[in-house]
């Protein structure tokens, strides 16, 4: 028999007769760069837990891998038993962070390769996310549990083939009960001016992956949070589905699959004989409050204008004195010296950045179809790349205090492009579904490479380390 527990979002607590396993841990508000807050809203009694045999970390993303939890986890000599074993993926960032904070039994997790613990056996899933997305160039697993008898899935946000699905079900004869993936996140489409539509192809290969895998029972997993209130806006562009949607549509799908919802302190009993889910079952988690409705998917509600979030007037006009000098003599600098400069030229883009401050905002515009480039204030008489940004926002990537999570999924920073070029006779265009890399002049010159990657993380152990 295996159970296993929502704590929240993609944190389960799994228990066999003799090993309890924690995964993906992210036990406090706000998270994410601080931008995100668990949903539905729960009560987590840490004193509680049953004490862990395996720590879990399927990929670095913050709301798997979240440095305050393995911080307060490191710190509490209750919940992870002394010889606990550190499972982790082969991320140079996540074994660092770990290293950092003085985790000890770190093993590095292999795709299929299985792992024996006291009566369970784990092995992780691979996913097909590094040759998939530009983006998340770093290794992620799913995890399977068997106990010899039932098998539990959890898919967390491996994107899987129908090779990977077949091997898991060779494995052990098939899975009892899976946490499915079912929420397509659009993280990112307000801010880059991409569809906000629910992506049918994505949302499809949920559904076959089910299909493909036939298991007993399925649950919804790894899709519980929500952008904080000043954020709030967002939540309306970000979540273009249901935990009830998606059940329904797989209910129709595959209707010989059962499933249920399942939200935090709702627990799983899996059985030879069958699954059981037992709402709000927990003794240590409950669900306080469903306000799933505040996520409700309404691409065509109020959009909250850009601002910075510095309120102090000398503290701004100090930032935006920062800002000045870098835009007028460091900017044109950088572009000058972009390996997509001739592109630029090419496409005779004409720039415009639009900066937000305390009053009236300040534009800055570059015409690459000069053959001597320039920046100059105020606006062209086109625009085929736009860049807006908060002052605070651009201020923070100058000093290299913040990092492109942030900024871009804060709603402070927006872009689009049209881009195109005339000819004698012909009218040429960029097609939109070729603009994989960034194209921006800002996130050009600030990229989202490893240094910024490594550094988000780092100053979050430097804050949470030593914290009570």
């Amino acid at each position: 028999m295996l159970k296993t527990t929502l704590i929240g979002h993609a944190s389960l607590l799994i228990q066999s007769k003799e090993t309890t396993i924690l995964t993906d841990p992210v036990w406090f508000d706000y998270l994410w760069e601080e931008i995100n807050v668990l949903c539905p809203r729960t009560e987590l009694d840490r004193d509680t837990i049953p004490p862990v045999d395996v720590l879990y970390l399927s990929h670095r993303h913050q709301d798997h891998f979240d440095v305050r939890t393995l911080a307060y986890l490191k710190r509490n000599k209750r919940i992870l038993k002394p010889d606990v074993r550190i499972m982790a993926p082969n991320d140079d960032i996540v074994l660092e962070v770990l290293k950092e904070l003085e985790f000890e039994n770190v093993e590095i997790l292999a795709d299929f390769e299985p792992i024996p613990v006291k009566d369970v056996t784990i092995t992780p899933t691979p996913s097909l996310n590094q040759a998939s997305t530009s983006q998340d160039y770093f290794p992620e697993h799913g995890l399977l549990v068997h106990d010899g008898e039932v098998t539990a899935w959890n898919q967390v946000d491996t994107i899987v083939s129908p090779e990977i699905i077949d091997h898991i079900k060779q494995l052990y004869g098939g899975v009892d009960l899976a946490h499915s993936r079912f929420l397509p996140l659009l993280e990112g489409n307000f801010t880059y001016h991409k569809p906000v539509v629910l992506p049918f192809d994505e949302y499809c290969s949920f559904l076959n992956a089910m299909r493909a895998l036939a298991p007993r029972f399925v649950v919804p997993g790894s899709a519980a949070f929500r952008y904080r209130d000043e954020f709030a806006f967002m939540n309306h562009y970000t979540f273009p589905t249901t935990q009830e949607q998606f059940l329904s549509d797989l209910s129709e799908f595959c209707p010989e699959i059962q499933s249920s919802t399942f939200l935090s302190g709702d627990v799983a009993h899996i059985t030879p004989n069958g699954i059981r889910v037992e709402t709000q079952g927990s003794d240590f988690v409950r669900t306080v409050e469903d306000d799933s409705y505040r996520v409700a998917f309404k691409p065509v509600l109020e959009v909250s204008p850009i601002r910075t979030r510095t309120s102090d007037k000398a503290q701004h006009e100090q930032e935006m004195k920062v800002i000045r000098d870098f835009i007028e003599n460091q900017f044109l600098d950088r572009i000058a010296n972009s390996e997509i400069l001739q592109g630029w030229k090419h496409w005779k883009m004409m720039y415009q950045l639009e900066v937000f401050g305390q009053g009236e905002s300040e534009i800055w515009s570059i015409d690459f179809g000069q053959p001597e480039l320039s920046i100059q204030k105020g606006s062209l008489a086109k625009i085929n790349l736009y860049e807006g940004i908060a002052s605070s926002e651009l201020y923070a990537l100058i000093e290299k205090t913040t990092s492109w999570d942030y900024v871009a999924l804060c709603g402070n920073y927006r872009t689009f492009n049209n881009i195109y070029r005339i000819t004698n006779g012909s009218l040429e265009y960029f097609p939109s579904e070729k603009i994989n890399q960034a194209l921006e002049p800002l996130m050009d010159t600030f990229p989202a490479d490893l240094t910024m990657d490594r550094e988000k993380y780092l100053k979050d152990v430097r804050r949470w380390k030593e914290k009570a």
